[in-house]
């Protein structure tokens, strides 16, 4: 046994789950700032982990949510006792000690319903980066010991009732805020859940069930009709149809044959397969996307920066506002009670918390709903960039191509054979081949239903093609190279130069026909160019193929321009030359050849990587060659920084009208804005915030 495969019992699942967990605790720090750690902290110092991480979350969202039901009820009564209340409502109700009950509740509702911010306040503080929670703090405790002086004899109106409301408000905000973030993680989720958790191995010809972590490499496992693949692998036996659109993106089921490869957390069709293990644990194809997905929502772009700047300084410009707003209203002559109101107001309205999580929230939908279409984003700031496309370059051959030469014609010299017959014994020598010509032909025998003969003395031809004997019959299957070498006599190929590839077949040495083959347009590419050109993005294709190929492809999907004749060595210096005109390149390729293109360009694509999505150049990894998921890419690219712009420009511009409200420059005027509706506002904005964020899961097709 492989010993590097002894220790890989880390459950995909568990692995998984820790990660999706660190996602969904980085946004909620975001979102809870300082009194997450103050109320939940591990003492270890470690974050917690795997199921326990996740149900830490989600007992925090049910915290909140028992915290705000019972500060709502306990400030019902609260707000009845207010003497402002009453007058407001044209009612009077004299209880006794009623000054002294509104005092019990509302300690009690700014003990318990305001403990997460004050811990909240007490960390921010420690750390010395004040934020929301210093805001939110800050204001609950003047108003709370404000109130209570007067209480116990200093002369004003208290702020009781004032107090419950903005620690209800701020409660429920959060409560329904938390619940928006957490659901910025379950596309991971969904990725995590795809993992069965149990497997049937194959073991002296019997299926036993064993836990996915038991499972080695080189296992054989058994998938029934409807179950989830439990480990990447090859198929050993059986064919069926898989789904894999939660893992590529690709909408098809795909059909998988003995020899083709399966990818853990598909779904199995109709058929029984056989599947030998090839990757478990951290190696598998599953374990690799979370990873990318995590270090992608981990990874700050020049956005987020910016967002994170912008809240820091809010956040300064708040406490000032705030306590020159206290001292203005004094100066101009306003009781203590009123300045303080509006000081309360102030920073509650112009907390940052909207700002803080509009980047956050988008990065993480956009990334791990990516991840769901096939799209695996290893760089933050170039997939946003991708807004700026002028031109995009297209590798050929695998992308805009389909990459496997099919069949374009058959033609017989000799009426004594038919096409059919040539194509039988053909593919008799071919089948001891694995080149694309080879696969071709034998694909075109098995469309036709030809019964592929055995054959026997098998010769590769270097250069040149192959032979053998097929029932007794001298067979060969060359290219021009060796009838060229041998002046054998062919009547004159029909097949188009420079375009189609032609091998000759020869029987008996006698040249009976030959099989012209091209590099097939995928289906797709043509909607691709066409979407790309609607949105003005210049497209180039490149290939080492002669000039009439590349002429030949790029005329019938109607491109820009094409690149011919290019060598591996040379695709670097032609986006080099493309961005000295002042053009912000996108390049396609493989991910192994194009390696210095990709990296040179402003944004380096990775297609047809399929399940190896280590493509280290590549600033976004593209599963499958389907060109049309280019196109989709650049159009997500550009919905995501549209959303992060409209979150950054709500987050900000609100307070741009809510913050003077607040201060009372309409006080004049009659227009004034209390502490609760203040709380409301900054709420509002943050669940909007939220929202716009999750609609942006509509935006990729």
């Amino acid at each position: 046994m492989d010993h590097n495969h002894q220790h890989h019992g880390h459950n995909i699942k568990q692995q998984a789950r820790q990660q999706k967990d660190q996602v969904t605790e980085r946004l909620e720090e975001k979102t809870l700032h300082g009194h997450e750690q103050a109320m939940h902290q591990d003492t270890s110092g470690h974050p917690p982990h795997g199921a326990h991480g996740h149900d830490h979350h989600r007992m925090m969202i049910e915290d909140f949510k028992k915290r705000f039901w019972i500060s709502l009820a306990l400030s019902i009564p609260v707000i009845i006792l207010s003497p402002m209340v009453q007058h407001i409502l044209g009612f009077t109700l004299n209880v006794p000690f009623g000054m002294y009950i509104a005092f019990v509740l509302s300690s009690i509702i700014y003990f318990y319903g305001g403990w997460p911010f004050l811990t909240g306040l007490a960390e921010e503080v420690k750390k010395g980066v004040p934020g929301m929670m210093t805001l939110i703090g800050v204001a609950i405790t003047v108003a709370y010991l404000y109130s209570t002086a007067i209480v116990f004899g200093l002369k004003g109106m208290d702020f009781f009732w004032e107090l419950a409301t903005l620690i209800v408000i701020m409660l429920l905000g959060h409560w329904i805020e938390m619940r928006s973030v957490l659901g910025a993680s379950k596309a991971l989720e969904l990725l995590v859940s795809m993992m069965p958790a149990e497997a049937m191995l194959i073991r002296d010809g019997e299926p036993i069930k064993v836990r996915i972590e038991d499972l080695q490499k080189g296992d054989l496992i058994l998938v029934k009709p409807g179950e989830k693949v439990p480990a990447d692998g090859k198929v050993e036996d059986g064919e069926s149809y898989l789904n894999e659109s939660m893992l590529t993106g690709e909408s098809k089921p795909v059909k998988k044959n003995k020899d083709d490869k399966v990818i853990g957390g598909s779904i199995n069709g109709n058929g029984v397969l056989r599947v030998r293990v090839e990757y478990t644990g951290k190696e598998s194809y599953l374990n690799k996307v979370i990873k990318l997905v995590q270090d992608a929502q981990k990874t700050k772009s020049e956005t987020q920066r910016l967002a994170d700047r912008a809240a820091k300084w809010l956040t300064y410009i708040a406490l000032f506002a705030g306590f020159g707003t206290f001292a203005v209203w004094l100066i101009l002559g306003q009781d203590f009670a009123f300045a303080l109101e509006r000081m309360v107001t102030v920073m509650v309205i112009s907390c940052p918390h909207a700002l803080g999580l509009a980047v956050p929230l988008v990065v993480a939908i956009s990334t791990a709903v990516s991840a769901n279409n096939g799209l695996l984003i290893r760089n933050r700031t170039a997939f946003e960039n991708s807004r700026l496309i002028t031109t995009i370059i297209f590798d050929k051959t695998g992308t805009l191509t389909q990459g496997s030469h099919e069949i374009a014609s058959v033609v017989t010299f000799d009426n004594e054979i038919t096409e059919r017959e040539m194509l039988r014994l053909a593919s008799g020598v071919e089948q001891n081949s694995e080149h694309f010509i080879s696969q071709s032909i034998l694909r075109r025998a098995k469309e036709q239903s030809i019964t592929v003969p055995p054959s026997e003395a098998f010769n590769y031809l270097p250069g040149k093609g192959l032979e053998g004997l097929v029932e007794g019959r001298d067979v060969k299957v060359v290219g021009p190279n060796y009838i060229k070498e041998y002046n054998i006599a062919v009547p004159a190929s029909q097949a188009e130069e420079g375009v189609e590839t032609v091998v000759y077949t020869i029987v008996d040495g006698t040249p009976v026909g030959y099989i012209a083959m091209r590099d097939q347009i995928r289906p797709e590419s043509a909607e691709a160019i066409r979407v790309l050109k609607e949105n003005g993005i210049k497209n180039l294709l490149l290939t080492g193929d002669n000039e009439r190929v590349a002429k030949s492809v790029s005329d019938k999907l109607q491109m820009d321009g094409y690149l011919a004749n290019v060598l591996p060595h040379q695709k670097q210096e032609k986006v080099k030359e493309l961005q000295a005109k002042g053009e912000f390149v996108a390049m396609t390729g493989d991910g192994v050849n194009d390696a210095p293109a990709l990296a040179q360009a402003d944004v380096g694509i990775a297609v047809g990587s399929g399940t190896d999505v280590a493509a280290e150049t590549a600033d976004i990894i593209l599963v499958n060659s389907n060109p049309a998921d280019i196109a989709s890419l650049i159009l997500f690219g550009k919905a995501t920084y549209r959303k992060m712009i409209q979150n950054l420009i709500w987050a900000t511009g609100y307070n741009v009208i809510a913050l003077p409200l607040a201060a009372g420059v309409l006080y004049n005027q009659g227009i004034m804005v209390s502490p609760a509706v203040g709380a409301a506002l900054m709420s509002l904005s943050t669940v909007i915030v939220a929202i716009n964020a999750q609609l942006l899961r509509r935006q990729i097709k």
